[in-house]
């Protein structure tokens, strides 16, 4: 049995998100599960690395699936692109370890989160950036990541509503820059809780807005209550942009 690992490019526009759904197949995940097993004649469950929700894109999402076709990984890479639909892409098929998991073995993930601060909206950006006609104060901003970084329980900073898993993780770094009207937020950390990039942004915007102070972010990761953060960001704004895997 063969296991192949994908590195895939998605607009999650018009997608119920990643995860497969039973009642609809109008997810990534189902449809590349449909053209593979299409390929292979196989029913293919592949693995991801994680899942996003509903409009949420992806530079570098990867998966995998195990397979006992003979064909060459470029092969299955073009096939996947000749009949996916055009906002699905798979930039690259390799053949890996057979104990590679998409999901258990990834060591760390970047998030970017897209930002329109022009003061006028983009007729051609608009399903891929936050338009926000007010003026931004990005120095207080970036003080504010200095709060969220490094380990800490992010449970007010997520939307996760079981108490039996740990909310624990560490952030490495958020990286904020600005490029004409374009502001690019990058979340870099081992694991992020649901939704936790999205209130990332939306709490990192309030502060930018002066609707919150930086100062206040270690009283609201104490308080544990996710009423406290700032508001969930529109999914649009973000990207799964890398995976890594200590490689």
């Amino acid at each position: 049995m063969r296991n192949i690992k994908l590195t895939i490019e998605y607009d999650g526009t018009k997608y119920n998100g990643w995860q497969r759904l039973g009642n609809t197949d109008n997810t990534i995940q189902a449809k590349i599960e449909g053209v593979l097993s299409k390929m292979t004649g196989e029913t293919i469950e592949i693995i991801g690395s994680g899942r996003t929700d509903a409009g949420v894109h992806a530079y570098g999402q990867i998966a995998n699936f195990k397979t006992q076709s003979m064909m060459a990984v470029y092969e299955m890479r073009d096939y996947c692109n000749q009949y996916l639909p055009q906002d699905i892409v798979i930039k690259e098929a390799v053949e890996v370890d057979e104990r590679f998991h998409a999901r258990y073995n990834a060591t760390s993930k970047k998030y970017l989160y897209r930002i329109w601060c022009g003061r006028v909206p983009t007729a051609f950006h608009r399903k891929y950036t936050y338009y926000i006609p007010q003026r931004l104060d990005i120095e207080a901003m970036k003080k504010a990541t200095g709060y969220l970084t490094g380990e800490h329980d992010f449970q007010a900073f997520s939307s996760v509503k079981s108490k039996k898993k740990s909310t624990v993780r560490e952030l490495y770094a958020i990286d904020i820059h600005r490029e004409g009207s374009e502001l690019n937020m990058m979340f870099y950390g081992n694991g992020f809780l649901h939704n936790m990039v999205r209130i990332m942004a939306g709490t990192l915007i309030e502060v930018g807005l002066g609707k919150m102070k930086a100062e206040e972010i270690p009283e609201i990761m104490e308080g544990k209550v996710r009423a406290n953060a700032g508001v969930t960001a529109p999914a649009q704004g973000l990207f799964l942009y890398e995976v890594d895997y200590g490689e």
